[in-house]
């Protein structure tokens, strides 16, 4: 039923024409999706490089200093 009104309300158009409408009214909405996807994808690999990577240990108490140079 929908396929039979999509015509109907795009008016007199040729086939052509209605994918081009339709192209130009949805596209932007799938390039959209699918840079959201990739962008995803890309933070979840850095995410787990980061994970992977080794933390540089901590600096023990007496290796700390506070803003004024003094340890702390």
């Amino acid at each position: 039923m929908t396929s039979a009104l999509l015509p109907l309300h795009l008016g007199e158009l040729h086939r052509h024409e209605q994918v081009l409408t339709l192209l130009l009214a949805f596209g932007p909405f799938l390039l959209l999706a699918v840079v959201v996807v990739v962008r995803r994808r890309q933070d979840l690999r850095a995410d787990d490089l980061r994970a992977e990577e080794p933390r540089a240990e901590e600096p023990r108490a007496e290796e700390r200093r506070n803003d004024d140079g003094r340890p702390g």
